[in-house]
């Protein structure tokens, strides 16, 4: 086979690809290699699914046709075991090979398995990462089984959300000191711990698993018992393959802000890359939704010989657990200003003259304009900064930029 594009992956950063191509190449061939065998799905749905509150159809990330709208050939459940990038040219595992001119890789990351004693002996585990993972589940649980969870980050509490009501028991421990520890300040978070004690959620912190025995988990203070492990401790990005290729990699496969790898003619994007976080300057793997897709689309069009550049990745998160809401976006450096009322709280963080970042749990309604504040790094002092920090509102910028946002809208 030969392909003018090879895309291997099928999520955000590949979507975006095929979307970015197509809005300069309606013609050239597509080919996507994908290791599942699922259309194309929004990843952060899959709790939604196991708890019900969504189905099969509407967590598919794009419509029906969306394959054959866009010329793409999808080759599902087949994996890419080789690049050769001298000879341009994939191999996968059933043994056929893809010739190409250009290849993107959003091949995304896996989920990370400690070293624990007796983990493998363990009968019931599971991830939490895939549409795989949350059928598995919904198949293992019931209401009587008692479900541990290791991992109270983005990943482990929402698998929480997904299986309350289903599950008899739900137990999350972590060795960290606070829930969500890397978007959550300590006030924040001990917000969020309430929240879920009060749902009947049970929480060990500073409590990391030493050891599996036919007791249950031994955290050292106790033994907890279950029926059902979920191991959600982090994740690592997939770079192996293009690693081996000879591209440049650290954490993740170094790509530039037009997605381009070290490799000629080879893009990244997606949970595999990392890029540069413009709210601190960093490269970093950005593992997001909305960075994932505009990383592929910036790859995508510069595939089909455009002049795309995307140079504004932040870490951003917007979720809800169980009713609790919340948006984090950027580094809480610098300064800090914090609100806390009429049950919301809310930091803002102050740095250079710039907002730097945030968090605000509760109302999280108009959070976009703080986010568009460090997205776009607009200067605090050539708006009213005052009146946007106790309230986010359009009326505290000059009417230029209010004006070209409303044009936005159009």
């Amino acid at each position: 086979m030969n392909a003018k594009y090879v895309i291997i992956g099928n999520s955000a950063g590949a979507i975006g690809g095929v979307e970015g191509i197509r809005a300069l190449d309606k013609e050239g061939d597509i080919i996507m290699v994908s290791s599942e065998s699922y259309f194309t799905y929004s990843r952060p749905l899959i709790s939604y699914l196991l708890c019900g509150e969504t189905d099969m159809q509407r967590i598919k990330y794009r419509s029906d046709n969306f394959y054959e709208e866009n010329k793409a050939v999808l080759l599902s459940g087949r994996t890419a075991k080789k690049i050769d990038a001298d000879i341009k040219c994939v191999y996968l595992d059933n043994g056929e090979k893809i010739e190409y001119q250009k290849l993107l890789y959003a091949a995304g990351s896996r989920p990370f398995i400690p070293p624990i004693a007796g983990l493998e002996q363990v009968e019931k585990k599971f991830t939490f990462m895939s549409l795989d993972d949350a059928l598995a589940l919904e198949q293992a649980v019931n209401n009587q089984t008692r479900v541990l969870i290791m991992g109270a980050g983005l990943i482990g509490l929402k698998c929480a959300e997904g299986l309350y009501g289903r599950a008899g028991s739900i137990t999350v421990v972590d060795l960290a000191d606070r829930v969500l520890p890397s978007i959550l300040d300590e006030q924040s978070a001990s917000i969020m711990l309430e929240h879920l004690k009060a749902k009947g959620i049970n929480v060990r912190l500073n409590a990391g698993v030493k050891a599996f025995t036919s007791e249950g988990a031994d955290i050292g203070s106790e033994i907890i018992p279950f029926d059902v492990l979920v191991v959600a401790v982090g994740v690592r990005p997939n770079v192996e393959l293009l690693k081996e290729a000879g591209a440049d990699c650290e954490r993740g496969i170094i790509a530039d802000d037009r997605s381009r790898t070290s490799l000629k003619d080879i893009y990244a994007a997606g949970d595999c890359t990392q890029c540069r976080d413009i709210s601190c300057g960093k490269s970093k793997v950005l593992a997001l939704l909305p960075n994932a897709y505009m990383q592929g689309e910036t790859a995508g069009r510069n595939m089909a010989g455009g002049e795309a550049q995307f140079d504004e990745a932040v870490p951003m998160n917007s979720m809800g657990v169980l009713g609790l809401h919340m948006v984090t976006c950027g580094t809480y450096d610098g300064q800090s200003l914090v609100f806390n009322k009429d049950g919301t709280y809310k930091r803002l963080c102050v740095k250079d003259g710039l907002l730097a970042g945030y968090i605000i749990m509760g109302d999280v309604s108009r959070a976009g304009i703080y986010t568009s504040l460090v997205r776009e790094r607009i200067p605090l002092d050539s708006i009213d900064f005052k009146l946007i920090a106790e309230s986010p509102q359009l009326a505290a910028f000059s009417g230029q930029y209010r004006h070209q946002k409303l044009a936005e809208r159009v």
